[in-house]
């Protein structure tokens, strides 16, 4: 690895990783096989649990982060909440999405670009949209089955 590459990781506490060197990842997050990660999309597994699939595309400019602090700036806890995140096979997040601690998305999902993922379990086949989100639920079971590519 490059000397600056190295200098910089140092620096902003970030490991090296296999996927582009602008891609942040603290914490030790399980990620599957066969995923792809855009540029500077952060991930925050520090302290917590995020789990990735195998076959996931995550778009440039995403945040996946487990951690919450607005209770701890204001008074109401003394420290940071941190929950986990489970995004199960074949999901994709879509550019400048943020997936908050608690979310759980169900495999073969798509998570619009913009689009802010409560603490909520998304099923399986799942279309996401928004801020707000708004669930689809099946949306691509339907689109699969005609396709017949599930029965």
């Amino acid at each position: 690895m490059e000397k600056w590459k190295q200098d910089f990781l140092e620096w902003i506490d970030f490991k090296s990783n296999d996927y582009h060197p602008f891609v942040w990842i603290r914490g030790e997050p399980k990620i599957g096989k066969n995923v792809y990660i855009g540029f500077f999309t952060t991930i925050n597994a520090k302290d917590s649990n995020i789990e990735i699939g195998d076959y996931c595309d995550i778009a440039p400019f995403v945040s996946i982060n487990c951690a919450d602090s607005h209770k701890r700036c204001i008074g109401l806890l003394d420290d940071i909440e941190r929950q986990p995140i489970i995004i199960e096979n074949n999901v994709f997040i879509g550019s400048h999405s943020v997936i908050k601690a608690g979310a759980y998305i169900g495999h073969h999902s798509v998570i619009a670009a913009a689009t802010v993922v409560d603490p909520v379990k998304i099923p399986p086949y799942s279309l996401v949209i928004g801020n707000p989100m708004k669930v689809k639920e099946g949306y691509y079971k339907s689109k699969l089955e005609e396709i017949g590519k599930l029965e």
